[in-house]
């Protein structure tokens, strides 16, 4: 179980090569070697993550998960729960894809959908169930400031985005009182691999700086974070900016 100061003891990766929820994993185990599960398909970068963290003292295991195996990931988090507690899960896992093809491409944009939303959906659903039979645990689900509302640049990837986090701010809801909590993780720009040759927008971070908002956040059960925090504000201003002005925009 997560302890009196926020330290948990073992921590599930849904997406186990990703850059931030890697980040947050060390952010966890800079205080105490930790039992890790990642969960992704096999590939070099899942080996080198494994290795990565076993050099920080934590006992990694790797379970198969694909995102898009949508009738394999009930069995996938019953397997994980069943080897033991998962006191912090993290739902780390999502494409970023092609701003102009998914609109104007009906494959990639039920790609986008299925795994940045339908995905997120199912095994956001496993997870509260296996929380919920175990009694504790702290859910944390990656959402993004695109969510918040949709712009010209990126609006298929926004809208997916949007429905993951109207997902798990309600599901924040349906948990509450039962031993579980749920942390939406609202980032701007990252420098990962994702946003590699991208043109950075303001206030744009890190992994490692997203990492120590989460980290924070668990510990202190907070329910929905920006990163970075000024975000809020910034995002909290265009939501309400009426439609003719927002148009034009060079958002």
């Amino acid at each position: 179980m997560i302890d009196a100061v926020g330290n948990p003891q073992s921590v599930l990766l849904l997406g186990g090569t990703s850059e931030i929820g890697l980040a947050v994993v060390e952010g966890f185990a800079s205080d105490r070697p930790l039992r890790v599960v990642l969960a992704a398909r096999k590939s070099d970068r899942l080996d080198a993550a494994r290795e990565r963290l076993e050099r920080l003292g934590c006992a990694v295991e790797t379970v198969e998960f694909d995102a898009r195996a949508l009738d394999t990931h009930a069995d996938m988090v019953r397997s994980v729960f069943a080897a033991g507690d998962i006191d912090v899960a993290l739902v780390a896992f999502g494409l970023l894809g092609d701003n102009e093809k998914a609109w104007t491409d009906v494959d990639t944009a039920v790609e986008l959908a299925q795994v940045n939303y339908t995905a997120a959906v199912s095994t956001g659903v496993a997870l509260a169930s296996a929380m919920r039979q175990q009694g504790h645990g702290a859910l944390v689900a990656f959402s993004s400031v695109a969510g918040e509302r949709a712009r010209r640049s990126n609006f298929v990837y926004g809208s997916t985005k949007a429905g993951m986090d109207a997902f798990y701010s309600g599901l924040t809801e349906a948990l509450r009182g039962t031993g579980v909590t749920v942390t939406v993780v609202r980032p701007g720009f990252v420098h990962t691999r994702m946003t590699e040759g991208l043109t950075p927008a303001p206030l744009s971070t890190t992994p490692e700086a997203v990492a120590g908002i989460v980290v924070d956040a668990v510990r202190n059960r907070r329910e929905l974070v920006w990163a970075p925090g000024p975000l809020r504000f910034v995002m909290s201003a265009l939501r309400h900016i009426p439609r003719p002005l927002f148009r034009r925009l060079p958002v």
